[in-house]
């Protein structure tokens, strides 16, 4: 059976879906401003599984420096106070019944270099999944080649096509990189 040629837009959706991930990382990256976004990543012990806190309570921001988590079942309370705890965020929730209020505290100098470090980690991993769906595109095109079902020139141009989409979207992973870099900075 003869080597299908890569899909483009199968490519290009697979790095977009890269880049929409790397935006949720950021995004739950603290910035001492209040985003319901902050505590997206946190996973609560609930039911026996475990689930996005987003799944058993409901997050909104009241103030410029406050969150409020209300949870849905009261039994439940603990279980997303630690999990809130536990999440390394900096967070320590003031518990009112089934509501939660979460102070955001200033960031000092040496949090955020932190924070700077944990979105350059999260760039690179975004960058190294791009790389990995341009090889495999560049591999489809190999074999294809190899089995004569794209000639020579056909595969240049296909290949150029493929570089020039990583290229895209890497600038973009950059990009976004350094606005949240220059969010984390801002005092």
């Amino acid at each position: 059976m003869p080597a299908e040629k890569p899909d483009l837009e199968d490519l290009k959706r697979r790095m977009q879906s890269t880049i929409g991930v790397f935006k949720n990382e950021l995004a739950g990256l603290r910035t001492g401003r209040a985003s319901s976004g902050l505590l997206e990543p946190v996973m609560v012990e609930a039911y026996g599984a475990s689930m996005p806190i987003t799944s058993v309570a409901t997050i909104s921001v009241p103030e410029s420096r406050m969150l409020s988590v209300q949870v849905w079942d009261k039994q439940l309370v603990g279980a997303v106070d630690r999990a809130i705890r536990e999440s390394n965020l900096g967070l320590n929730p003031i518990v009112e019944g089934t509501t939660m209020r979460l102070p955001i505290p200033e960031l000092n100098t040496e949090r955020r270099k932190d924070l700077v470090k944990l979105a350059h980690k999260y760039a690179e991993a975004a960058r190294v999944a791009i790389r990995h769906v341009r090889r495999d595109g560049m591999d489809l095109l190999k074999k294809a080649e190899k089995d004569g079902t794209a000639s020579e020139d056909e595969s240049r141009v296909l290949a150029d096509r493929i570089q020039k989409s990583t290229d895209e979207a890497i600038v973009d992973i950059d990009k976004l990189l350094v606005a949240k870099e220059q969010e984390i900075m801002q005092v």
